[in-house]
């Protein structure tokens, strides 16, 4: 009997690799991705793109899609209160583990498995510990394409946003920057690869400036902060993907 697992999708090439990855394992069933959206703007929380485009995606990949929708700055407390409430549902439905895309962020790993096991949940991370660069290497070799939909201005600037991570946007990356993004210098689009059965077809559309304003709450209780002092110094591009 295989384990039932959910996928915590974000639409972007970690998730992509690590979906595919935990595909070909014959021990874990994945029965849904899991996406938090904006409930406002209907875009995805991370980094804006159009819940139509992640429909897409989902349908492409053949798998059930499983929205939570959150205020675009929620608390700790609130964004824990939908989590739990998610989990509980999944967990109801026989799921028992939850399957992640990240590679080196411990304190995140940490605060993930923690809660997850109070709810007697099991965290899987197919990425882990896995060098960024070979990471990269190996998502492009197994023909997946991704569009950069978001970077901090920290650090890579407005020619980055919008473009297909191929080799020369590697060696274009400034030597601070993580090649994966892991320190959430960029994120990206999947729209192909071998999880589709089709490509997702979409249009590139405006290119916007977004900075955010601190939360009045203190930075530990917000949910989308960061501990980074310097957190609400610097702001994001965004590059708007249309459907067609």
């Amino acid at each position: 009997m295989k384990k039932k697992a959910l996928f915590n999708w974000s639409s972007g090439k970690d998730s992509a690799l690590a979906l595919y990855k935990i595909s070909q394992h014959p021990e874990f069933e994945i029965s849904c991705l899991l996406t938090s959206v904006n409930q406002e703007f209907q875009r995805i929380s991370m980094h804006g793109v159009r819940v139509e485009l992640l429909e897409q995606q989902a349908k492409s990949i053949g798998l059930p899609l499983e929205i939570m929708q959150i205020p675009e700055m929620p608390t700790m407390e609130v964004y824990e209160k939908v989590m739990l409430e998610t989990l509980a549902k999944l967990k109801d439905q026989g799921v028992t583990h939850s399957v992640f895309g990240d590679i080196f962020l411990e304190d995140l790993r940490k605060y993930r498995e923690d809660k997850l096991v109070d709810i007697g949940f099991e965290g899987i991370f197919p990425l882990w510990k896995t060098p960024t660069k070979d990471l990269i290497q190996e998502f492009i070799s197994l023909g997946f394409k991704t569009i950069v939909v978001c970077v901090n201005e920290r650090f890579l600037d407005k020619s980055f946003v919008g473009r297909v991570i191929d080799q020369d946007f590697i060696d274009d990356l400034p030597e601070n920057v993580d090649v994966c993004g892991e320190n959430g210098e960029y994120h990206t689009f999947t729209f192909d690869g071998p999880i589709f059965s089709k490509p997702i077809d979409f249009e590139i559309g405006e290119i916007v400036y977004r900075k955010y304003e601190k939360p009045k709450e203190h930075s530990s209780d917000t949910a989308c902060d960061s501990s980074a002092t310097d957190a609400f110094d610097y702001g994001f591009w965004y590059c708007d993907l249309v459907e067609k």
